[in-house]
């Protein structure tokens, strides 16, 4: 009766309208930059495109494809989201397990110390001061190393653990099980749910932070593509000087940007829909019988 009542259907209407609205404003601007990236340099620099492409053509990402350095770039972000997603679901997988566990002797100070580090770090000259005394400068693993260890993280996988019931635990101790296969044969299966979660988080941090690059690499041809991006949307491209007038007519560093945009956005668009369905998915639902 609750759900058939006339003030149920007028929320519901007014929810599924707010949420049209905001997925329409989240779309609009990416559709608008994929246009003008298919779109002639006459019709992009007039802004006469909006959200479909005008004069189409695929000369932008011929040019993009073929550019070394946005290739390095790609290649650079690709070998760190890897390089972190997995060195840093191991790190916060093995800290939140045993920190899961009451009778850790010590783990509740232990889990502080880590809170006391989201509210108190050090800033950015001591890590630049830490990264060139490590001698990490210019290295790519300077990209890497900072990032390992994400307390937002840890403590999302914490409480995911001990919301797990403990008679699973229990059954598995009662079988001879040890902490080793309760963590990789339970703990890991029950809690994919959270851990595709973490790695969206993990993939669409790495792939879009570009400041580090900036602070850290001196030599802009080991930049990763989040670094390019934002260094070409401020210092305008000048490689169009080389291109002949016949490309010119077609293609311009508008249209050349909005491809190179595109298509830094684009893996982050592919991952997400085969993580997504994580999201809704049950978490224990129905692994304890009564």
């Amino acid at each position: 009766m609750y759900h058939k009542s006339k003030g149920y259907r007028i929320f519901y209407a007014l929810n599924i309208g707010v949420l049209i609205t905001v997925s329409i404003l989240c779309v609009l601007p990416l559709l608008h930059v994929l246009a003008i990236s298919f779109s002639s340099a006459s019709a992009a620099e007039a802004n006469l495109v909006t959200l479909w492409p005008v004069d189409f053509n695929i000369e932008s990402y011929k040019q993009t494809l073929a550019n070394k350095q946005f290739l390095d770039a790609f290649l650079t972000s690709v070998v760190r989201v890897a390089a972190v997603l997995i060195l840093s679901l191991i790190i916060t997988i093995f800290t939140a397990y045993p920190l899961s566990k009451f009778y850790l002797t010590g783990g509740k100070w232990i889990a502080w110390f880590f809170v006391f580090t989201m509210l108190f770090n050090g800033g950015l000259i001591p890590m630049y001061v830490l990264i060139m005394k490590l001698g990490l400068l210019n290295n790519i693993w300077s990209l890497i190393l900072p990032h390992l260890v994400n307390v937002f993280n840890i403590i999302l996988m914490l409480n995911f653990f001990r919301g797990i019931p403990k008679e699973l635990e229990e059954a598995a101790v009662i079988d001879g099980a040890g902490h080793w296969t309760i963590l990789t044969k339970i703990y890991i299966p029950i809690s994919m749910p959270s851990i595709a979660t973490i790695s969206l988080f993990i993939a669409v941090m790495q792939w879009n932070q570009w400041f580090d690059g900036l602070i850290f690499l001196t030599d802009s041809s080991k930049w990763p593509l989040s670094t390019l991006l934002q260094n070409l949307l401020i210092v305008p491209d000048v490689t169009n000087n080389t291109l002949d007038a016949e490309t010119l007519a077609v293609m311009s560093e508008k249209t050349i940007r909005s491809a190179q945009i595109f298509i830094g956005a684009l893996p982050i668009l592919i991952v997400y829909p085969f993580l997504q369905r994580y999201f809704v998915k049950g978490i224990v639902l129905g692994s304890v019988k009564e």
